[in-house]
């Protein structure tokens, strides 16, 4: 990893101290740290007011147990999480993860990058995030509405349209939002529309939100391939995950003329040299909630594979969107032997270090996940503008205001890179963008 500047690096020692075996969110904590030496040098009144230690700490970190019943009458108990990072810039903003891997440092970590992704948005939100350690799949609808009411028994003291606004992640989905939306609304006994995005279209909810991470990222790597004077027409890609943010990059990339060969999920992936059959993804993953390998038995040429990586695959655009810590080393060095130009984070953080650094080595356009997949944040901001207002927007405009706002990322991080010495290089760009942002609302507000 690179090093750290002197004057930061103690900081980064007590973090790790101070949050011990929180793995990921000290990962996400340096690369973030390892941007801002020449920020603090340039601007030394963010020492002296210990913005960067002040950040790094939570305002808030609620963790609860969260019991509830299965259809066989027994009784599980689960760990509910909800990290409230920082409101310098508006209420807290951040989805809500269920999965069995979640603990404390999951959280934190997606927390602390959502600080600066909702920063990049120019929206006023703050950044959270949230979750438990339970696992939707294979469990009845009863089971997991049952779960989702207990869960907001104890979350719903802490949220609000001015105060925390959660949304969906990894194993939340309309379906759960929907519960927690009417638990919420049963508990405190009114219609609050903006406490919580992500809803259906007919009770609040907002055109584009699903594909709305996805189709930012393609509209990143888009501008990213603008810049070198390149686009998207006829480029081979691959998309890892398969998933809300997966299914709907893929989408777009077929809008925009490219050819998506493969997908994946925690199984294996599917090869299909004449392009994915995007139809037939959103019956098997959105409608059936099966596997991935069941691709390949109503496809023909279609190829499954159950070892090795999707990265093993051929391409010139990659958008990783499964989970963290997907890519490494390795893998990166394979997609720039084959031929890979551009790389865009559809999911949190899911290149290692090692191959971020490859990346920007051999001069691979690299898009961060703060900046990248800051679409599906940036379009909950809107929904929660329709929300405010008792409004509802078209498909058509609400994505022209996505595709603008990404566009406007896009030309921050890339301004604010070359401002610093940094040209073209994304990472640099998005961390000091969204650490300034987010600062000077901390230095306005005082020590608070």
């Amino acid at each position: 990893m690179a090093g750290l500047d002197e004057r930061i690096e103690p900081i980064y020692r007590d973090v790790v101290k101070r949050n011990p075996g929180e793995d990921e969110f000290h990962q996400a904590v340096r690369e973030v740290m390892e941007s801002l030496g020449i920020v603090v040098a340039k601007r030394p009144e963010l020492a002296e007011h210990k913005i960067i230690e002040r950040i790094c700490e939570p305002e808030r970190q609620i963790i609860f147990r969260v019991p509830w019943q299965d259809d066989n009458g027994d009784v599980h108990v689960n760990r509910g999480f909800r990290v409230q990072f920082n409101s310098a810039l508006g209420p807290y903003k951040g989805g809500l993860r269920f999965h069995p891997s979640v603990y404390l440092g999951t959280i934190k970590f997606l927390g602390f990058e959502q600080i600066f992704k909702n920063a990049l948005t120019g929206m006023p939100i703050g950044g959270a995030k949230g979750g438990s350690d339970f696992n939707p799949r294979g469990r009845s609808d009863d089971e997991v509405m049952r779960f989702c009411q207990s869960f907001m028994t104890e979350l719903a003291r802490h949220l609000g349209e001015y105060r925390d606004v959660p949304a969906g992640d990894i194993g939340v989905g309309q379906r759960e939002i929907g519960y927690l939306f009417g638990a919420y609304k049963r508990i405190t006994n009114q219609y609050e529309s903006g406490v919580i995005t992500g809803k259906g279209l007919s009770w609040g909810g907002s055109l584009v939100r699903k594909e709305s991470t996805g189709f930012g990222a393609v509209y990143f790597v888009r501008e990213m391939l603008k810049i070198r004077n390149e686009d998207l027409e006829g480029r081979t890609c691959v998309v890892s995950g398969s998933g809300n943010v997966a299914i709907y990059a893929t989408e777009k990339l077929q809008q925009l003329g490219a050819k998506v060969v493969a997908c994946s999920d925690s199984e294996g992936y599917v090869y299909d040299e004449h392009g994915i059959d995007l139809n037939l993804m959103k019956q098997i993953k959105e409608v059936e909630r099966g596997r991935i390998s069941e691709y390949v038995e109503r496809r023909t040429n279609a190829r499954y594979v159950d070892e090795g990586v999707i990265w093993d695959v051929p391409c010139e655009v990659a958008i990783p969107s499964a989970t963290q810590n997907e890519l490494n080393g390795n893998d990166a060095r394979k997609l720039i032997k084959n031929g890979c130009i551009a790389v865009a984070e559809g999911a949190n953080m899911p290149a290692t270090p090692d191959a971020v650094r490859a990346f920007q080595e051999a001069g691979v356009s690299f898009g961060v996940g703060k900046a990248a997949n800051a679409g599906g944040v940036a379009t909950s901001a809107l929904e929660m503008q329709q929300n405010a207002s008792r409004d509802s927007w078209s498909f058509e405009y609400t994505e022209e205001r996505l595709e603008h706002i990404m566009a406007d990322i896009h030309r921050l991080c890339y301004e604010t890179a070359a401002e610093y010495g940094f040209p073209g290089d994304y990472v640099r760009g998005a961390n000091i963008a969204g650490f300034e942002r987010v600062a000077d609302a901390m230095l306005a507000l005082g020590l608070v």
